[in-house]
């Protein structure tokens, strides 16, 4: 036993008893065998997400064209569907029931038909652990363009942007704030359909009672809702409400195809104070002329300004559909106008390089910061070939000195830019880091095939 003395105090160590270690030592072995419990399922989580985050939920394959792939995951997949035939793997026809692909090792798969197929992958060849989608696409001849354009969209009846106030000579009232929200499209009163917030007002002063039925958009949900219309005390009716109908603003325009189709953006276009994605009825793109250029730098994201020339002879064609994919829809039959984008475009038909095919190194993209399109190198960073992010699948970063010193890097107004590699169109320039303006983000060009019903 062991003593020690702290002032006038006397302690006294007394030394545990072999039971009392035995405990410690057990808790300790406890407390470690917790520890490795966690860090294995920690682990097995983690390895679980990494591997789930590296297999694509979405392949695309060009008709008649042979796609080489190299995933390198210690997975096997399996195709669920049974009509396989028009499928070659590793250059190989293969019996349906019996396709079967080793994911560690390179592949190639080609097929002699469209279709969709589905592709179950297996953790140790029997646990599923995800389903891949196969889309077998229309090789669709496009040209890449990289001029800027103005865009302008209608949506469909009137969006809510909030509710509000409403005095009338009794008092302030909140007609709509019990039934309406932001986000929400009016597209009909008393049944009666209505194009914007013109006819939205009309029906409200015109209706022959003070109650109003109203078909709303909520989501993907159409539902109705009762309103109860107040007179102001200058002696109009209103329902508390904010509404807007149309936006405006100046993209890049990613591609046009030989059969008179366009795509811009890479992403869609949100309502400025909302952030919702708009539901675009109608609209259409017109020429666009930069007048001036923000420079983009740390916390501040630059921006292209420019004019919208809205007539007749500048009119580039019609809006389809404002999609998170980007901005669809046909080009003008007059005007000349496929001549005209053809010939600003620095190249004619180039073919499409899919998501398996992009690989981080060097690239360009073509845009239009000042008299003409130009060609700017860039380096893709990172390449994610998974789907959850379809506007984020790549990681670019602007090398190219002249664009730096013009723009700074990416800016506003320039989503869209088409990006080449290996004198392939593999995608477009859809956001800027703003922590750092020469970088951003891009989407793969594939996402951008799947064209909107007109």
């Amino acid at each position: 036993m062991r003593t020690r003395r702290k002032g006038n105090t006397l302690y006294y160590n007394v030394p545990k008893t072999s039971s009392e270690q035995e405990r410690t030592k057990r808790r300790c072995r406890r407390a470690l065998g917790w520890c490795a419990v966690f860090s294995f399922l920690f682990l097995l989580a983690f390895g679980y997400w990494r591997m789930w985050n590296l297999i694509p939920d979405k392949v695309r394959i060009l008709v008649n064209e042979t796609e080489q792939f190299d995933l390198n995951v210690p997975l096997q997949a399996d195709f669920s569907e049974e009509n396989v035939g028009v499928l070659s793997v590793n250059d190989s026809n293969i019996p349906a029931g019996s396709l079967h692909i080793d994911l560690k090792d390179r592949f190639t798969l080609r097929a002699d038909q469209t279709g969709s197929y589905k592709l179950d992958v297996k953790l140790f060849g029997f646990i599923q652990l995800k389903q891949i989608s196969l889309d077998v696409l229309n090789n669709i001849e496009v040209i890449p363009c990289g001029n800027p354009i103005g865009i302008t969209i209608r949506t469909k009846g009137a969006l809510v942007l909030g509710t509000g106030v409403v005095t009338t000579r009794s008092g302030n009232v909140e007609p709509a704030s019990a039934a309406l929200q932001t986000g929400d499209y009016i597209i009909a009163v008393n049944r009666v359909e209505i194009d914007g917030k013109e006819e939205l007002i009309k029906a409200i002063q015109q209706s022959p009672e003070d109650r109003l039925i109203l078909t709303i958009l909520r989501g993907k949900e159409q539902l109705e809702v009762q309103i109860k219309r107040v007179r102001t005390a200058a002696g109009d009716y209103k329902i508390g409400v904010w509404v807007r109908d149309d936006t405006q603003g100046i993209g890049t325009l990613t591609f046009i195809t030989t059969n008179g189709r366009y795509a811009a953006l890479g992403h869609g276009i949100s309502d400025v104070d909302t952030g919702i994605l708009m539901t675009a009825a109608s609209g259409e793109i017109y020429d666009a002329e930069i007048l001036s250029i923000t420079k983009g730098k740390a916390g501040t994201p630059g921006e292209l300004t420019g004019v919208i020339r809205k007539s007749e002879s500048t009119r580039l064609g019609e809006v389809s559909a404002n999609t998170t994919r980007g901005v669809f829809g046909r080009l003008s039959a007059d005007n000349g106008v496929m001549e005209r984008l053809e010939k600003k475009s620095k190249y004619g038909v180039v073919e499409l390089g899919l998501r398996q095919e992009v690989k981080t190194g060097s690239a360009t993209i073509l845009c239009q910061v000042d008299d003409k399109v130009r060609e700017y190198k860039i380096e893709i960073e990172h390449v994610d070939y998974g789907n959850a992010k379809q506007s984020k699948g790549l990681v670019l970063h602007i090398t190219d000195p002249e664009l730096i010193e013009k723009t700074g890097g990416i800016v506003q107004g320039m989503s869209g830019s088409p990006i080449l590699q290996n004198g392939k169109l593999v995608g477009a320039v859809t956001h800027v880091f703003v922590r750092d303006a020469t970088r951003g983000y891009g989407t793969f060009i594939e996402n951008m095939l799947d064209f909107p019903e007109d």
